[in-house]
């Protein structure tokens, strides 16, 4: 054998060792590695990625944005995390994203109007998927999602990352022990103080390098504002629903989790643009909405713009029996003492000492690679029953009117809320696919 050749031999031979070895680590074969594509990129789909990639052999194979400044950025980013952008696909439209066929795994970080018909077409592109809350901006758009990882038997998991953390096992288990005594009010309360009304401000052109019409997709068309776009879409019905379905999805779960319930029978609501009437925000800065159950009520409480919520915390869910109270939230849970009656049950602060987004993809990376879907801690199902919880209350606020649930339809018993509410309106030639 000439030396060149024995050269070039062991030099493969090198190559293909390091790269073996690069595989390895972690344990992770090249077949375990789960390529993931971003589509929406700018905010909570930014932080997904990120907590994604902390995960032994997910890779990025792609992402996605209307906005090329957002794009621009990304890359800058994920070259200073190391990561070979050239190997990383760049796209505009969901849809072309979707057709990439070595992407395992997607992530969906777009405007709430959105969820829906990303996730039901990735699925049927094959790919699972990781859905930010809300995971449907209308109830008929939860079904249809349902219905579409049925279908598909895809693994998707909602971005309700707080399922995750420990310490909300912990105090959920505390009040399934029945220590508590009977609980007859959950109280569920978003006072934030960091989030203020919107000023007023005049339409404008579409900033460069902005696809506005694929940012609109099935919404209503109208002309570009800045106060409609990016973050602040959350205050505005064409995109989402407000803090009720912003923050509600992740504190009345809870609610709905500690007391092994599901749909209410009643629904009201009061509330209003209180703070600043003359706000742009639409959805209202104030509401309190009263979800009546058989044995107990679920009672919830927002206002935008300030901070003094209750118990002194400015979001919680506190589970209120006869023999103690559990208040618990992001930063953790305890029980106060029902002083008067017996028996007595008090639990010091227990504070969170994990953190939930990562433990959320570390458990959805898990199900991608093991297919066992009931193993997720935040499948749609689960992630259906409470944005349909937070889509009842904002409907009834909408409508002004108290509201009867039909378990056994899945609708309203007043039809003509059903016919204005229940689906959303889809715009510019969308539709809602049917599953």
């Amino acid at each position: 054998m000439s030396s060149r050749r024995k050269f070039i031999q062991h030099t493969t031979l090198l190559t293909a060792g390091a790269l073996l070895a690069s595989s390895f680590r972690n344990g992770i074969m090249p077949s375990d590695q789960v390529r993931i594509g971003a589509i929406g990129i700018n905010g909570m789909g930014w932080a997904n990625l990120t907590a994604a990639l902390k995960v032994p052999g997910v890779v990025v194979a792609a992402i996605c944005d209307v906005d090329q400044s957002v794009i621009d950025k990304r890359l800058a980013d994920l070259q200073k995390m190391g990561i070979d952008t050239n190997t990383v696909r760049v796209y505009r439209d969901y849809r072309k994203l979707l057709d990439q066929k070595d992407i395992d795994a997607v992530i969906i970080g777009t405007p709430d109007h959105w969820h829906a018909l990303q996730m039901i077409h990735a699925c049927e592109a094959g790919k699972d998927v990781y859905v930010e809350k809300p995971v449907g901006n209308s109830i008929v758009e939860c079904n249809a999602m349902m219905a579409a990882q049925k279908r598909y038997g895809k693994i998707v998991q909602a971005g309700q990352w707080q399922r995750s953390q420990q310490h909300f096992t912990d105090a959920v288990n505390f009040v399934h022990s029945g220590q508590l005594g009977n609980i007859r009010t959950v109280k569920v309360w978003c006072y934030l103080d960091w989030k203020q009304p919107l000023d007023r401000k005049p339409d404008s052109a579409v900033p460069p390098g902005v696809d506005y019409q694929q940012w609109l997709g099935p919404a209503q068309n109208r002309p570009f504002n800045s106060n409609r776009f990016h973050f602040t879409f959350r205050w505005f019905w064409d995109y989402a629903g407000g803090l009720m379905t912003d923050w509600g999805v992740h504190l009345l779960d809870y609610a709905l989790m500690g007391m092994k319930a599901d749909t209410p029978k009643s629904i009201a609501t009061l509330g209003g643009k209180f703070a600043k009437p003359d706000s742009a925000d639409e959805t209202p800065d104030t509401l309190m909405a009263l979800y009546e159950f058989d044995r107990f009520n679920i009672i919830w409480d927002h206002a935008v713009g300030i901070g003094n919520g209750n118990y002194n915390r400015d979001h919680g869910i506190a589970f209120i029996g006869n023999a103690g109270t559990l208040v618990l939230n992001r930063n953790g849970w305890e029980v106060l003492e029902e002083k008067k009656n017996e028996p007595k049950v008090a639990v010091p602060f227990q504070k969170s000492m994990d953190n939930g987004l990562n433990k959320h993809w570390e458990n959805f990376i898990a199900v991608v690679r093991s297919r066992k879907a009931e193993q997720l801690n935040c499948s749609i199902q689960e992630a259906v029953k409470i944005a349909r919880l937070s889509q009842m209350g904002n409907i009834a606020y909408r409508s002004n009117k108290k509201l009867f649930w039909d378990n056994k339809q899945g609708q309203f018993t007043d039809n003509s809320i059903n016919q204005q509410y229940l689906a959303a309106k889809y715009h510019n030639g969308y539709k809602l696919p049917v599953v």
